[in-house]
């Protein structure tokens, strides 16, 4: 048998091996050892002297040196504390009042819980299992159909390992050798994108069939007021903004009222009134910060330029040309963006309530301390202020300092999270000293070349190639998970991506959105089985899979979307560190 020959044979073992339940990173030694040892073998040698056992060294050593990879821990470590910490519950009630009115209110809160867990902790079975725990049962009750239920947190659980921070992306990044900040900036906008598909496909079908998602009593959709605040809006306004300006300025009917642990005080009106403007804090805060960025902030970095020096004598050098700032349609689109954003405001605060009073306080207390952690942790990764393993520790502090926050976090279930960090890592770690060696081996018995002469004579197109690709690895995605596809099967598609001129960024992110499916797809869906772990006994393997079945199509369609419009995956990483 011939070089290549072996080398497509090392290749289709490994899928079968792996199929059979053997443990993948060290699947990836062994075959790379043994069929590395018969690339190497000269019958002069003694047996200690192939040189497979120099090349498992060396590709060992590049792969533990390699500084992608120290992120990882600290990123898998911040979503473990966040799962132990248990701060879901509260979040996914406030989230459900606040979106009381929407047809299917519950599953669109699932699908909105688990797209922020998600993207804290990056566990697909963490989220799938905890929303199952948390949301499925009160969906069945409340009359859902069970394919409605199931996909939602099926599907929503997998959104974690899309939008960063995602250790797929760090994977990635380091087989590719591709800038982990830019698959971040990349992957935001399409990871976003594919939840607001998943949310208008919920949406639009509970429109179309109202029968799967019955509206809930009212019971459930009552938000808890306080009596006293009932009795502060007949003393002063319905609109508690209007209401408790009012009283600030003449606080002394408010002082007569009682709470029910005490009279009104002076502190209690400057919170309610500080949180009533919380939506207009963050909407204006969002649209100044913009405005910093793209407008103050990259004139001042032109101005700081430094001319160099100029040999005497010599001819004046022209000067270069002076940015002018963003281009005129960037502020077209800031004044009409502001103007909507100034509508739904005024609208807004015309209504408020005593209810919507309430249902912020709710939302501030449970979402947004995970919202600031977020963003905080992405914001200086994409805007260069930290590296991503700088970034990584300040997020996983921040997981520690809101567990103990909210006082969820003992010493046990520290040490849990500290140990399966440890084990996933470890898990990580192997995997990449098997893949570095397999594809080693791999490429030194001509399979990588032999691959690439297929694809080759093929006479395919960019369209074709990136299509061929895609369905490869979708198929991939029914027998095997998303590491394995990930560290095997991508570094044979990467050298050709040059010859068809597809930006490896591009292509990655396509993956990324692909092996969505890898979690969706039977025989091996992930998430169905971590679901059936917490279901009733009465939901069927069955149901779980039909749920999921037409996020696959959502899947599809966002990825015809993203080729078809790639400037929705590679304008944010263009715009903030050039091309």
């Amino acid at each position: 048998m011939s070089d290549p020959a072996l080398g497509l044979l090392m290749l289709g073992l490994i899928v079968v091996v792996i199929m059979l339940g053997f443990p993948t990173a060290f699947t990836l030694m062994g075959l790379g050892m043994f069929f590395g040892f018969i690339a190497f073998y000269d019958p002069m040698q003694a047996f200690a002297d192939n040189r497979v056992f120099e090349l498992m060294v060396q590709r060992t050593y590049g792969a533990m040196t390699n500084d992608v990879l120290i992120s990882i821990p600290l990123f898998v470590l911040m979503g473990y504390v966040m799962e132990r910490g248990a701060l879901v519950d509260k979040m996914f009630y406030s989230i459900q009042l606040a979106f009381r009115r929407v047809p299917a209110s519950l599953a669109v809160a699932t699908l909105i819980v688990c797209t922020f867990w998600g993207i804290a902790s990056g566990l697909v079975g963490a989220v799938v299992v905890l929303m199952g725990v948390i949301a499925f049962n009160p969906m069945l009750k409340a009359g859902y159909d069970v394919k409605l239920a199931a996909g939602v947190i099926t599907a929503g659980g997998t959104l974690g390992i899309l939008i960063p921070p995602s250790v797929m992306i760090i994977v990635y990044a380091a087989v590719a050798g591709q800038s982990v900040v830019k698959l971040y900036a990349a992957a935001m906008f399409p990871g976003f994108f594919l939840a607001l598909l998943y949310l208008a496909y919920i949406i639009g079908w509970a429109i179309v069939n109202p029968k799967i998602a019955p509206q809930l009593p009212e019971e459930q959709t009552r938000v808890p007021v306080p009596d006293w605040m009932r009795r502060f809006q007949a003393v002063y306004s319905k609109n508690v903004l209007v209401g408790f300006g009012s009283a600030l300025l003449s606080p002394a009917r408010a002082r007569e009222i009682d709470t029910g642990s005490g009279r009104l005080n002076y502190w209690m009106l400057v919170q309610n009134f500080a949180a009533s403007l919380v939506p207009l804090i963050i909407v204006a805060g969002t649209l100044w910060l913009a405005w910093w960025y793209v407008v103050i902030h990259q004139q001042a970095a032109a101005e700081v330029a430094v001319e160099g020096l100029q040999q005497l004598g010599s001819a004046p050098v022209a000067a270069a040309p002076v940015d002018k700032g963003p281009p005129t349609a960037f502020y077209v689109w800031f004044g009409v963006i502001s103007m909507l954003c100034a509508a739904m405001m005024l609208r807004y605060y015309s209504r408020i309530d005593a209810d919507r009073l309430e249902v912020i306080k709710l939302l501030t207390s449970s979402v947004m301390p995970l919202g600031i952690l977020t963003v905080v942790v992405l914001g200086v990764i994409l805007f260069g202020i930290t590296t991503a393993t700088e970034s990584a520790a300040v997020g996983a502090a921040g997981a520690f300092l809101l567990a103990f926050q909210a006082r969820t976090l003992d010493w046990k279930r520290t040490k849990e999270a500290v140990f399966l960090t440890a084990k996933t890592t470890a898990m990580v770690c192997w995997l990449f000293v098997g893949s570095a060696l397999f594809s080693g081996v791999f490429a030194i018995l001509g399979g990588q070349a032999l691959v690439e002469q297929w694809v080759l004579s093929l006479n395919l197109t960019p369209v074709q190639f990136m299509i061929l690709s895609q369905v490869i690895i979708f198929i991939l995605g029914w027998p095997l998970e998303w590491t394995e596809i990930i560290v095997i099967f991508v570094p044979i598609f990467l050298p050709l991506l040059k010859h068809f001129s597809i930006d490896p960024i591009l292509w990655g992110v396509l993956v990324f959105v692909n092996l969505q499916a890898a979690f969706l797809s039977p025989p091996v869906a992930m998430s169905a089985y971590y679901l059936k772990g917490v279901a009733p006994s009465h939901v069927t393997l069955a149901q779980i899979f039909g749920g999921m079945m037409p996020y696959m199509a959502v899947i599809g369609l966002c990825m015809v979307i993203m080729y078809l419009w790639p400037g929705m995956t590679l304008w944010l990483p263009n715009y903030l560190y050039g091309n």
